[in-house]
């Protein structure tokens, strides 16, 4: 993985104009992560901007220390006001050259600060991929997140203690096929998913 820093403020903004662009009546589609509902997995990227947010501040706590898989994730009535805030706060947070250094804690987990902002840009590049596929918008990842991101799956499935995937099977992608498509099947995803 690079030990460079970057801006989450570009990733944020794509993924909060993704959000933006879903109507209402669609928070019960499908999505690529086969226990989500589209509302489920803004809820998902919704507690994940705070814990993240909480991580790169090293505020440990409730946010920090409970696993994603606790609960199903979902959305309440001012997620259109929540989730923006949360993005614009995470983005804040990792801007402080602290939020890389040291230990600090996410989803239960103790990890060095620079690897928990390379999963931090790997869950917003891939759901945001997920959010763009579910509702037919056009996606542009932020170039240095998509990089932290496909470093971050490269690194993690490179490991055969953990099986070739930590979010699925990897599914077989050319090498010479664009790098978010490359990312998207290492996070465990087929590149060609449509609703």
């Amino acid at each position: 993985m690079s030990d460079s820093t970057f801006d989450f403020g570009p990733q944020a903004r794509v993924i909060a104009r993704l959000a933006e662009g879903i109507p209402d009546e669609r928070l019960g589609d499908g999505t690529p992560c086969p226990d989500y509902a589209l509302r489920h997995l803004l809820g998902h990227v919704l507690g994940l901007s705070v814990a993240f947010r909480d991580a790169a501040r090293k505020d440990l706590g409730a946010t920090t220390d409970t696993s994603p898989a606790t609960a199903l994730p979902d959305i309440g009535s001012g997620w259109r006001a929540e989730l923006p805030k949360a993005l614009d706060e995470l983005a804040e947070a990792w801007r402080d050259p602290a939020a890389w250094t040291g230990m600090t804690r996410a989803g239960g987990v103790d990890l060095p600060g620079a690897v928990a902002a390379a999963v931090a840009a790997d869950e917003l590049v891939i759901h945001g991929w997920d959010l763009a596929r579910v509702t037919g918008q056009t996606y542009a990842p932020d170039p240095a997140a998509l990089q932290a991101s496909y470093d971050f799956l490269f690194a993690a499935t490179a490991d055969p203690s953990r099986g070739g995937g930590i979010f699925g099977p990897v599914v077989a992608v050319p090498e010479d096929a664009p790098l978010l498509d490359r990312a998207v099947g290492l996070s465990g995803r087929d590149p060609g998913w449509k609703p």
